[in-house]
């Protein structure tokens, strides 16, 4: 990894096939189930564009400061196996990353890989003088894919 860019990395067994866990992913609606940014604002304002799910569906928020406003385009998908997802943050400061989920079959479950990562801008740079982004965005992420299992262990 070069010192331009940052990798946020977690993961967690869920005992639900891949199939189950694809489909709360890879349709931004279900987001509203499972993700950790859920009640930041109770004013958020969600638009959905393109199909309901996979290449092309696409999510933008706008929001209080701490839910703030962008944008999120599913890139590439690969039933049941992987999300390929285009983050962009307009505010509280700008910022583009490449998001992916990855969903690998074990036993009668599935280990879900959720990765980020991105270029370290001027604000990112400073944000990293006092926590690092793994820091920042990871107990996020460990807060996901725990409500995630818990949505998905409920079927």
């Amino acid at each position: 990894m070069s010192d331009d860019t940052y990798t946020v990395e977690r993961s967690l067994a869920i005992s639900a096939t891949p199939t189950e866990i694809f489909a709360l992913v890879a349709d931004f609606r279900r987001w509203t189930e499972w993700s950790p940014w859920e009640g930041l604002d109770p004013e958020l304002q969600r638009t959905y564009s393109g199909p309901e799910s996979g290449p092309g569906a696409s999510y933008s928020w706008s929001g209080n400061r701490k839910a703030g406003h962008g944008q999120m385009t599913i890139l590439e998908t690969f039933e049941p196996s992987s999300i390929t997802v285009d983050l962009r943050f307009d505010k509280p400061f700008k910022a583009r990353n490449d998001m992916s989920f990855n969903i690998e079959e074990e036993g009668s479950g599935s280990t879900v890989h959720w990765v980020m990562s991105g270029r370290k801008t001027f604000t990112t740079r400073v944000m990293g003088v006092f926590k690092s982004m793994d820091a920042l965005v990871g107990p996020d992420f460990e807060k996901g894919l725990a409500q995630l299992k818990a949505v998905a262990e409920r079927r």
